[in-house]
């Protein structure tokens, strides 16, 4: 840890690959929450494969593979959501399929572009430590953009996370707000792809906010620790695999998995006890 601490104040790249990691947990912490509570983790993994094809293109005709993992994810995001709504009979099927075509097709044009073998291991796997320093602003404005929606529709995100049936009854346009939701997650499985690459990103994405989930269920509070938690896990991955130079992006998700393993472990713990606590003064 020392000798990372040191290096951190004389190379630029890692400073910026700690700054990416902290922008990325923003948008983990805060709409990890929404996907945990949700149960949309399947729908959030499928959105994030099917990036891959909107990178793939986006590199192949020589454009920036960020922008178009962005509008592919928002793509599938909104396919997704309309599967959902109008198509539910065979919802996880469709999905499915939409996963498996945009990885295909990502497959397919990043092996007709010159050096795929190192870019397909940097998309699948992420690589923060080649995060340029000016991804950086185009993280926090995506972030920025995050905020700024769920301030202002915050309730009816609320609402359609936790009873769209009541939702629906008081007025809320369950439908546009539901796809809103998902082009959020859109978005965010872009922030986390360039930390941790699109296989992992759903573990980044569910992780921390499941953690939270284990004390508090406040959606404020859950959102408030499960930021926190990205940022330890994505800081701390890094310096414990600079040293040995192992990958990052792994480092940081075995990091989380094993964080989420103890706290369930205790969490479990903590449930008997009160159980056996109420028993016991009902018994007296």
């Amino acid at each position: 840890m020392h000798d990372f601490l040191q290096a951190l104040g004389q190379h630029s790249f890692l400073q910026t690959a700690l700054m990416a990691g902290l922008l990325a947990s923003l948008g983990c912490g805060i709409i990890g929450t929404f996907v945990v509570v949700k149960r949309i983790a399947f729908m959030a993994g499928g959105i994030a494969h099917s990036v891959l094809g909107g990178m793939g293109a986006a590199l192949y005709f020589g454009l920036d593979p960020v922008l178009g993992a962005l509008l592919a994810a928002v793509f599938a995001a909104v396919l997704i959501g309309l599967v959902r709504l109008y198509w539910n009979a065979q919802e996880d099927t469709l999905i499915g399929a939409i996963w498996a075509i945009g990885m295909s097709i990502g497959i397919l044009f990043i092996s007709k572009t010159p050096g795929y073998s190192t870019d397909l291991m940097s998309f699948l796997f992420g690589n923060i430590l080649l995060v340029p320093h000016r991804e950086l602003w185009f993280m926090a404005a995506l972030d920025l953009v995050l905020v700024l929606i769920l301030a202002l529709f915050y309730r009816q995100l609320l609402a359609v996370t936790f009873d769209e049936e009541f939702a629906r009854l008081r007025g809320v346009p369950v439908g546009a707000f539901y796809l809103l939701l998902l082009c959020l997650v859109a978005v965010t499985v872009v922030l986390l792809i360039q930390v941790v690459g699109l296989i992992l990103v759903i573990a980044l994405l569910t992780l921390p906010a499941a953690i939270a989930g284990h004390y508090v269920h406040s959606l404020g509070s859950m959102m408030v620790i499960a930021t926190l938690l990205g940022g330890l896990f994505t800081s701390t991955g890094l310096a414990l695999s600079f040293g040995p130079d192992l990958p990052a992006g792994p480092t940081m998700i075995l990091l989380a998995g094993g964080a989420y393993v103890v706290s369930a472990l205790i969490s479990r713990v903590l449930q008997r006890r009160r159980a056996a606590y109420k028993a016991l003064k009902s018994a007296s």
